[in-house]
């Protein structure tokens, strides 16, 4: 069952149409984190997770819906959430998706991102795509003072997701 409240609307207006520079960074990032050194699906695996991490829906809902239309798996998108014990996942993807928790976990016994870790990830990806890997999640990052801050409504389309 599904509840919808009445006049539910973003707190801002659209960004791009109050920082139209706004639209050209977006592209930049796209362009980027685009470079072929990663599987889409990795980065949009990473991207999720983020969203997750930070608690927000309209982050979650954008990339899960990446993610279907991409052909993953309602079993590997459920278990991005609990990915450590999940066995859906490739060795390359669970490096992954622990450099987003730590980029974005405080880790109150030590920098976030340890040697160890770097270590790992170094085994799975070269430089560019580590630095590309990087940039995704930047990219995400980019967004979430938007997301949380804004409230874009999820899961409609993008002209109707701003007030």
């Amino acid at each position: 069952m599904t509840t919808t409240q009445e006049n539910v609307q973003s707190r801002l207006p659209n960004p791009a149409v109050l920082v139209p520079e706004l639209a050209d960074i977006g592209r930049a990032l796209f362009k980027a984190t685009g470079n072929g050194s990663l599987p889409p699906t990795t980065i949009s695996l990473v991207q999720l997770r983020a969203g997750q991490l930070v608690g927000n829906t309209y982050l979650t809902v954008l990339h899960t819906g990446n993610l279907r239309r991409a052909g993953e798996s309602d079993e590997r998108i459920t278990a991005v959430a609990s990915w450590r014990d999940a066995p859906h996942f490739t060795d390359a993807e669970r490096t992954a998706l622990a450099l987003v928790e730590a980029v974005l976990t405080p880790n109150p016994h030590g920098e976030r991102v340890p040697d160890d870790l770097y270590a790992q990830a170094s085994t799975h990806y070269d430089d560019k795509a580590l630095a590309t890997l990087a940039m995704a999640i930047g990219q995400v990052s980019f967004f979430i003072p938007l997301a949380l801050i804004g409230k874009p409504l999820p899961g409609v389309p993008t002209a109707e997701q701003w007030r």
